[in-house]
């Protein structure tokens, strides 16, 4: 049986707490995201490799479908 990947993700800004559901891209990495409240643009964390998997309450699907080797 296949798990099944889930494309939302609500992103936290580190900055200043804004929370927004965004669907995630199925075939790229997300890698810079502004936030529409302050503007700051986020960059994945060290050791992440995008923006849903640093701040997101989901990863992104590569990494759904098969961890860190998988992605990007």
């Amino acid at each position: 049986m296949e798990k099944e990947i889930v494309l939302q993700s609500t992103i936290t800004c580190p900055n200043c707490g804004h929370q927004k559901e965004e669907i995630m891209p199925t075939d790229a990495c997300q890698y810079f995201y502004e936030c529409e409240n302050c503007q700051e643009v986020l960059k994945p964390k060290q050791g992440d490799c995008c923006v849903y998997c640093s701040y997101g309450t989901n990863a992104c699907p590569p990494i759904q479908e098969g961890g860190k080797n998988n992605c990007c």
